[in-house]
């Protein structure tokens, strides 16, 4: 049904693509599958949280997305800000997302922290901001098409825009490989 509503809608001009979103890669091929058996339109997109903490696309979305071109829409590349640095050992600020609102519960499991400092400790040992490196990983991923931040400010915007520009090295990856083999997606 929902490719046959998406199908009129592109038929309609009302919308030329269309997505999914938290979808796995199961349900992934499952609407890839019926749009080709029913002559539909194809899904193009997965907007799916990525960072080094949540790197469950690695395990069998990348594939899907390299041999069925489907991009993916990597949204909380920063983990809710606990990739900037901003939280380090237990810090609060005022005016930020965990201050303000009662939502990062998922960056907050029992070896979070020492997983967050380390991976921003590890961006700092490569002279950059935490929240450039992260947000540079994320753009390197061959199947990232596009990167969802939630700047705040402009100061933020940039830095997020500064992204693009970072040349991600082996060095850089096999030091993030290093962190993610042993403590794997720490926060479901």
């Amino acid at each position: 049904e929902v490719l046959q509503v998406m199908g009129e809608l592109v038929r309609e001009g009302k919308i030329r693509h269309f997505g999914l979103s938290n979808e796995s890669a199961w349900g992934t091929m499952q609407y890839l599958k019926l749009s080709m058996e029913l002559g539909l339109p194809r899904v193009q997109t997965i907007q799916n949280e990525y960072n080094f903490l949540r790197r469950y696309y690695d395990m069998d979305l990348a594939e899907l997305a390299f041999h069925e071109d489907v991009g993916l829409l990597a949204y909380s590349p920063l983990a809710q800000g606990y990739l900037t640095g901003k939280y380090d050992h237990g810090a609060r600020p005022a005016g930020s997302r965990s201050q303000l609102f009662n939502r990062g519960q998922r960056y907050e499991t029992a070896n979070a922290a020492e997983v967050l400092l380390e991976y921003n400790e590890l961006a700092r040992s490569f002279h950059m901001e935490p929240a450039l490196f992260a947000g540079a990983y994320v753009a390197s991923r061959p199947f990232v098409t596009s990167s969802i931040v939630g700047a705040t400010s402009i100061a933020q915007l940039e830095t997020a825009l500064r992204c693009a520009d970072v040349v991600w090295t082996e060095e850089m990856q096999k030091a993030v490989d290093a962190v993610h083999q042993r403590v794997g997606n720490p926060c479901p």
